[in-house]
């Protein structure tokens, strides 16, 4: 259920921004996101705005994810988990622990979705995988 109250607008910057420079800092993740981010300030307030729609049901997002995913080349199962690991690493550090539960569980899904998403653009008569936990 989305809830305004689990969080404010502040937190959930300060878990995209504590984030996305693990991200970019990362070995593996860091030279993907930095070839296909060029503005990272602008992509900064664009990710804070989608994870305010999903902790918060602000609405401040629109766009298309999945279309930009899927057109990335190279992608792998890997690429996911790692993301995954380390946005929930960055949850556990956060002091608002009820929005990083909040938080992991829904990127977990979305990160699912993703990977459904980018194997079916390559093969879409294949049976997509599911990513293992």
């Amino acid at each position: 259920m989305l809830n305004p109250e689990l969080c404010t607008e502040e937190e959930v910057a300060q878990l995209v921004h504590a984030f996305y420079a693990k991200v970019r800092q990362d070995e593996v993740l860091g030279p993907i996101f930095n070839s296909q981010v060029h503005d990272w300030d602008h992509h900064l307030v664009t990710l804070a705005n989608f994870w305010s729609s999903i902790l918060r049901g602000t609405g401040n997002y629109s766009g298309t994810p999945m279309q930009k995913h899927a057109a990335m080349a190279h992608l792998d199962e890997a690429l996911f988990k790692r993301w995954l690991a380390l946005f929930e690493e960055t949850t556990k550090e956060q002091a608002n622990q009820a929005m990083g539960q909040r938080a992991i569980t829904s990127a977990q899904r979305i990160a699912q979705s993703l990977w459904y998403g980018y194997q079916m653009a390559r093969s879409p008569n294949g049976i997509p995988a599911d990513l293992p936990k």
